[in-house]
């Protein structure tokens, strides 16, 4: 079964998500589930000439080509300024949160995440005495360990 992979994008979802306990944390990183569906945007509002041109909004909601429903993983990260200064390293933190979910589908997709959604915090900096380069190779298997061991423990606490 191939789970779909989203992005949480809306603020209203991650309040929701941070709403709930945190299901792991480490050192670095706190794991946030919300067993729910993302909301779904307002519909826009429709002006009264807008229905007499062949141009005007449609009413029919989009469908996926396939007919299938929507339905997988809404993941959503969080990497505040004060904890990760540079931009390169803010960056690096969110490609490895992403790869770290991936993984943990694709090892064991049976028994990894259940569908939902997650936001993956950084709840405190790594040492920028231990890490000096904002984007070296020891900080990316530093946050890499780090991610796989929370992640892993966030699907275990959300399976039950």
């Amino acid at each position: 079964m191939n789970t779909v992979i989203g992005h949480l994008l809306r603020s209203v979802d991650f309040e929701r998500v941070l709403g709930t306990p945190t299901r792991a944390r480490s050192a670095h990183f706190a794991v946030h589930y919300l067993a729910s569906a993302p909301s779904q945007p307002a519909a826009p509002r429709r002006k009264a000439e807008a229905d007499d041109l062949s141009t005007g909004s449609s009413t029919a909601e989009p469908s996926l080509v396939d007919g299938s429903e929507l339905a997988g993983l809404w993941v959503g990260t969080v990497v505040p300024k004060r904890h990760a200064r540079r931009a390169v390293t803010r960056t690096l933190l969110k490609r490895q949160i992403h790869r770290a979910v991936r993984d943990q589908l694709q090892s064991n997709p049976d028994a990894g995440l259940p569908r939902g959604l997650w936001v993956v915090r950084l709840r405190a900096g790594f040492d920028r005495k231990l890490f000096a380069s904002a984007s070296s190779d020891a900080l990316r298997l530093a946050a890499a360990a780090e991610l796989d061991t929370v992640m892993a423990h966030a699907a275990r606490r959300a399976r039950g």
